[in-house]
């Protein structure tokens, strides 16, 4: 049984920073790729960054120069550092485990409005 707890997520002015954790816990883990997707209101949830164990990165055009990613293979964590934040990015963002099957978290919330 593989846990997800999520921290960080708040509330923020456009230009802030905010940063996005995400540890994994349990037995047997063989995690593959990790991540965060995002759902604004009213919309589809929806890709924001994910990372393979290799490394491989693969972000939404949407965040591309703001975002970076980062994970520690060691720890089963992924980070998501956000920069320059406008409020068409507040929405829930949902961290992302992929082993042999799909796990989310519970979600946080990132409002970025003045």
């Amino acid at each position: 049984q593989v846990q997800l707890v999520e921290s960080g997520g708040g509330l923020v002015q456009p230009g802030g920073s905010l940063r996005l954790s995400c540890a994994a816990s349990g037995s047997n883990l063989d995690i593959r790729t990790m991540g965060w997707y995002r759902q604004a209101p009213g919309k589809e949830r929806e890709l924001a960054a994910t990372i393979t164990d290799g490394g491989r990165i693969n972000y939404a055009d949407s965040v591309k120069g703001r975002f970076t990613i980062s994970r520690d293979n060691a720890k089963n964590t992924v980070n998501l550092q956000m920069n320059s934040l406008k409020p068409e990015d507040t929405a829930v963002y949902y961290c992302y485990v992929r082993t042999y099957y799909i796990l989310w978290g519970q979600g946080t919330l990132v409002t970025v409005s003045s």
